[in-house]
């Protein structure tokens, strides 16, 4: 393997054709996600026993927990849970939605997979749920900027933009995020307005008390005394200072802006939080091998649930 290749080159990656290799059919990828999630000892989802019987005559229920006297499959207790996808789509769509650095559009897994768009939106929300649960409060040195997602103005109707006075950001969501320079790792999300308290809390909960935190000039991040705070005058073209800069939380966000752009095309504000979680998931996966990221979505199923009605409500 190359030892000066550009990019991550140390990384084991999958190729499509790798990919319907070991993923051949529904029974070759049930034994991957049963192998993912149970690591050879089955266990029932409901009181936990491995008093389980295995290979039950069911025709979609393939164990049998003795003490409940109940059926269940590796989807029980996921969030494939009721999916009527076969386990060889749920898996190539995680391998798609892994690889795909700025993201899958629904109509792309609608004809890849060869199921409707409504099916392929609905599977690629659940596996985002995955990406939900964010790193720890980082230690340090901390990034944190914030960033606004949203059409250009001069690409709306007439009418939409009589609605939006003023200038710059209005009428567009606002992100914020933190990038851990230590372990590179990122956490993001959506917030209500720049005030104060929302910044604050947001530095709060990224960053244990006493680490480094850099930030822009924003009046919001001023009276942190909990932290070792320092800024960069963006107003007066200083972007750099020393070790103050938030160029790393920056070029996060050009990569999520470029989903938007090349791949989503909109991201509508009710569902910004999951595809912002999504590329931040996907940022913190980057140096694992393909699989072992695949792997980390699928044990990420467990115990969480989103059904149609949830995200159309």
């Amino acid at each position: 393997m190359a030892t000066n290749a550009p990019g991550r080159h140390y990384r084991q990656g999958m190729s499509l054709v790798e990919i319907m290799r070991r993923f051949p059919d529904d029974r070759a990828a049930h034994d991957w996600f049963a192998e993912s999630r149970w690591h050879g000892d089955v266990r029932c989802p409901r009181c936990g026993t491995a008093n389980v019987l295995i290979g039950t005559a069911h025709r979609s229920m393939p164990y049998r927990c003795r003490p409940c006297r109940r059926y269940f499959s590796v989807k029980t207790g996921t969030v494939m849970e009721d999916s009527k996808l076969g386990c060889q789509v749920w898996a190539v769509a995680i391998y798609l939605l892994t690889t795909g650095l700025k993201g899958q559009s629904s109509m792309k897994l609608h004809r890849d997979l060869g199921i409707t768009q409504k099916t392929a939106w609905h599977l690629a929300h659940r596996i985002r749920e995955t990406w939900s649960d964010g790193p720890p409060p980082f230690s340090g040195p901390v990034e944190v900027d914030e960033t606004f997602i949203g059409g250009k103005r001069k690409n709306m109707p007439k009418s939409k933009r009589a609605e939006l006075e003023g200038r710059g950001p209005v009428g567009k969501a606002v992100v914020i995020g933190a990038k851990d320079r230590g372990t590179l790792e990122i956490t993001a999300t959506v917030i209500p307005d720049r005030s104060g308290d929302t910044l604050q809390g947001f530095v709060r909960e990224a960053a244990e008390p006493g680490a480094q935190v850099f930030t822009d000039d924003a009046a919001g991040y001023q009276g942190m005394p909990e932290f070792g705070h320092e800024s960069v005058n963006h107003s007066v073209g200083e972007y750099v200072r020393g070790q103050a800069h938030t160029n790393g939380i920056e070029s996060f966000w050009s990569m999520l802006k470029r989903g938007y752009i090349g791949t989503y095309h909109h991201m509508s504000q009710k569902h910004l939080e999951r595809y912002v979680e999504e590329f931040a998931g996907r940022h913190n996966a980057r140096d694992l091998d393909t699989i072992d990221q695949m792997e980390l979505i699928a044990r990420g199923l467990l115990g969480k649930r989103l059904r149609y009605a949830d995200l159309t409500a």
